[in-house]
């Protein structure tokens, strides 16, 4: 672990907003294709350093719900390039200990490539130094529009009573309701929005966004969120 965070103020479950794919290929020439092999690389490299400086949950913003709307090519390409990582990476995710889960829908999603999520979940359940929530099929506004749906026919069932609700009771009808509360979101590329990430449990998380574009994202932009969170909280613990 880097000297400079050992005495550090760590979040356990960091969220980061992926963005920056398609202007990294853009200023190059490339293909959007491009942009997005090249996050993938970023994607290996960020859950292996988030494990390795202690980060315990991490949530990948890998494929909103609003995404469907991208050229059907590209959203294709989006699927097959998920699953070849998920396969290609379950060896490298026993061995740093990482647990996978699927968050968000899975509605519209390819078969094979819900049966690749579901086998490295499962060979992976086990395993507890780091949980990677894949966002994939995700939407702030669509988790909390399930969670309702679940609590009305729980209720119908007879199994909840409405008075009996509250905020932690409907936290548990959230995707991966084993996940706690989001303590810092990062953005990558620059924009400063949430764009529908997280909603319900980013109520009291630190945001902060920065330039660099999603592949060009390196353990240094990582510290760097780190240290913004830390001195966060030390300025709200000491009243500032």
């Amino acid at each position: 672990m880097s000297r400079d965070l050992r005495n550090q103020v760590f979040p356990c479950h960091l969220g980061i907003i992926m963005d920056g794919n398609g202007r990294w290929a853009q200023q190059r020439g490339l293909p959007r294709i491009a942009g997005h092999q090249e996050g993938v690389q970023t994607v290996k490299r960020t859950v292996e350093d988030c494990a390795e400086i202690g980060v315990k949950i991490l949530t990948l913003y890998a494929f909103s719900t609003e995404n469907w709307r991208r050229p059907k090519m590209e959203v294709d390409f989006l699927m097959r390039l998920a699953e070849e990582y998920i396969m290609r990476e379950l060896p490298d995710l026993q061995r740093n200990g990482v647990r996978l889960q699927l968050m968000g829908r899975r509605e519209k999603l390819p078969s094979s490539l819900l049966g690749v999520l579901d086998n490295v979940a499962l060979q992976t359940k086990e395993n507890s130094r780091l949980i990677l929530n894949l966002a994939f099929n995700y939407g702030g506004r669509a988790e909390i529009v399930d969670a309702m749906k679940a609590i009305i026919m729980d209720q119908r069932k007879g199994n909840l009573v409405v008075s009996e609700i509250d905020e932690n009771i409907f936290s548990h009808y959230l995707y991966c309701s084993n996940v706690p509360d989001v303590d810092l979101i990062v953005r990558t590329g620059g924009e400063w929005r949430l764009s529908n990430f997280l909603l319900w449990r980013a109520a009291n998380a630190v945001f902060w966004s920065m330039p660099v574009l999603w592949p060009d994202f390196r353990k240094e932009h990582l510290q760097e969120a780190i240290g913004i969170y830390a001195k966060q909280i030390r300025n709200y613990n000491d009243g500032a």
